[in-house]
């Protein structure tokens, strides 16, 4: 059983299947991230008011929106998957300002999560001139998927949330997911 402590104690059953999310360092503003802090208490509600928030929020970084940039995190998933054995990549969204990922780690997540921010960060701060600054937010969101029925709705809600966001009118049209790299087939059900 893999363990690692947050805010709270983080406990997964041998072979779990993890929907995780991170975001841009800066994506929300502060008093923003302070308040959805504090609502802790509600993890389910707040990681989508959280979700929300982050897709229509015009402020802060969108390095992500840039193609060079989601392109050098979509390979670090892919070369995690097929070529380090990190993880098995079940789904995958690459969003302006955050990524959302459903994966069965086979190592430590916060072992996995290191090596995808750190590749990731380094290369696209190169790319866009900058050092010695966060690209990536600390804190990650992740939550055990529990049964069949909730992977599939896991899968759906990651593999739709461009559409939701208004980026695009079907999964299939964003190229930076499982579904737009044609590895997945999202349901068309709102």
């Amino acid at each position: 059983m893999s363990y690692h402590r947050r805010n709270l104690p983080h406990y997964y059953p041998p072979g779990a299947i993890l929907f995780v999310t991170w975001r841009l360092y800066g994506s929300l503003p502060r008093e923003v991230a302070m308040a959805l802090e504090e609502a802790k208490s509600k993890p389910g509600k707040t990681f989508v008011a959280c979700d929300r928030l982050l897709d229509a929020n015009g402020a802060g970084p969108h390095w992500l929106g840039q193609p060079k940039i989601a392109q050098i995190v979509q390979e670090a998933l892919r070369v995690g998957d097929t070529e380090y054995g990190l993880y098995e990549l079940l789904a995958w969204v690459i969003m302006p300002n955050h990524v959302h990922v459903v994966m069965k780690p086979s190592r430590p997540l916060p072992v996995v999560t290191r090596w995808i921010k750190g590749s990731t960060a380094r290369s696209a701060n190169l790319l866009l001139g900058r050092t010695g600054q966060p690209f990536w937010q600390y804190e990650s969101y992740d939550h055990c998927v529990r049964n069949g029925d909730s992977l599939r709705r896991i899968i759906e809600y990651v593999e739709r949330n461009p559409v939701v966001a208004g980026f695009v009118e079907s999964c299939e049209a964003w190229p930076w997911s499982s579904a737009g790299a044609g590895q997945k087939a999202c349901s068309t059900n709102a």
